[in-house]
């Protein structure tokens, strides 16, 4: 994709503002994920901005962004969540940066291993000598800004003031989608939750419980016990196998489908508007929407919009309080960039993090 000039002066991020004390070899700044958390990244609000602006980005065309490729090494029977994924990308704006997400995943790496599921590293380049300037921790930036894109997408397609929030999978995406949307929505009143291991649903309900003391949590026996309650319906599980039939929302929901494979092909059939973050990201790797694009049955025309044109207002949000609305966000790095370089832009300002030598 062209990438056309931002708007005013641009300020570039130059390895000259990392180099090392000798002022010979130019160095770059490592930031993990506890001093990630000390500059704010735990928390929602910095996370909401950057997404916000990465959309904006994207529907204006002002961004570089090459079809992630992904990485699997186990048989063609593996599970769909066991990959590795490079997503690498350029956002433009006052502070144009380029970079890349590199973050691997197992599903079962929590059982076998004790391990979290997803771990990754971004990389940050200066864009006008393309020099590497900073290495962060992903895990925590993935799972923030995954959960603030569903809270950007709920300020414009969920009704106004829903109170009841159905979340499916209750591991760290669901905690970091959870504690977003009450940071942003202080009107819920209830969360629904379910897993099929409900140790994960009771842990996350007392997680929740002590920070929260006036939101009533709820464990459901089942999704679609949970689905049926929801406004806000959120999906965070590893299933490779669709399982939320259009017959299970309740009119007006928004279902935030965080992990791509839960609802089956009939509610993107049915639903009254289908979001996505980008198509051409969307329609690929055999996901239910390049299914049902392979099928005939959808098409970039049958899509509303990607969730950058609502965000200017070039198209509109949720109309009415009946309508039926799905986003399918895969995922895209920009958001990853963008939320990236706020960090690293607070990290110089308060001397965070440890200076590297390149060489």
């Amino acid at each position: 994709m062209s990438m056309k000039a931002a708007g005013g002066t641009a300020q570039t991020i130059s390895p000259e503002q990392t180099r090392s004390n000798n002022g010979k070899a130019p160095t770059l700044l490592y930031l993990d994920r506890e001093t990630i958390a000390s500059l704010g990244g735990e928390r929602s609000d910095l996370y909401v901005e950057a997404i916000e602006q990465a959309l904006t980005l994207h529907a204006r065309g002002e961004y570089v962004q090459p079809l992630k490729p992904y990485l699997r090494t186990d048989s063609k029977d593996g599970h769909i969540a066991d990959r590795i994924i490079a997503m690498p990308a350029h956002i433009g704006g006052d502070t144009p940066m380029s970079g890349i997400k590199w973050i691997g995943s197992k599903h079962d790496n929590p059982q076998r291993k004790g391990l979290e599921r997803a771990s990754g590293i971004i990389a940050l380049n200066d864009p006008q000598s393309n020099y590497p300037v900073a290495i962060l921790e992903a895990g925590l930036i993935s799972s923030m800004r995954t959960a603030a894109v569903t809270a950007v997408a709920a300020r414009h397609l969920a009704r106004k003031n829903f109170r009841r929030v159905s979340c499916i999978g209750c591991g760290l995406i669901a905690s970091a989608q959870l504690r977003t949307l009450l940071e942003q929505f202080a009107h819920i009143e209830e969360l629904h939750l379910y897993d099929v291991n409900a140790a994960a649903a009771e842990r996350l309900r007392d997680e929740l419980a002590s920070r929260y003391m006036n939101i009533k949590i709820h464990i459901e026996q089942s999704a679609e016990n949970a689905v049926r309650q929801g406004e806000v319906v959120v999906t965070c599980t590893v299933t490779d196998t669709p399982y939320i039939p259009y017959e299970w929302l309740q009119k007006g929901v928004f279902v935030s489908n965080t992990s791509i494979m839960d609802v089956q092909k009939d509610v993107f059939l049915k639903a009254d508007k289908v979001v996505v973050d980008d198509w051409d990201q969307s329609n690929r790797e055999k996901k239910m929407i390049n299914q049902l694009v392979l099928e005939g049955s959808f098409s970039r025309e049958s899509l509303y919009a990607e969730l950058g044109e609502i965000v200017i207002g070039q198209k509109a949000g949720r109309e009415s309080d009946e309508e039926i609305i799905i986003l399918n966000p895969m995922g895209m790095a920009i958001e990853d960039i963008s939320c990236a370089r706020h960090i690293y832009l607070k990290a110089l300002e308060e001397k965070a993090g440890v200076s590297l030598k390149l060489y």
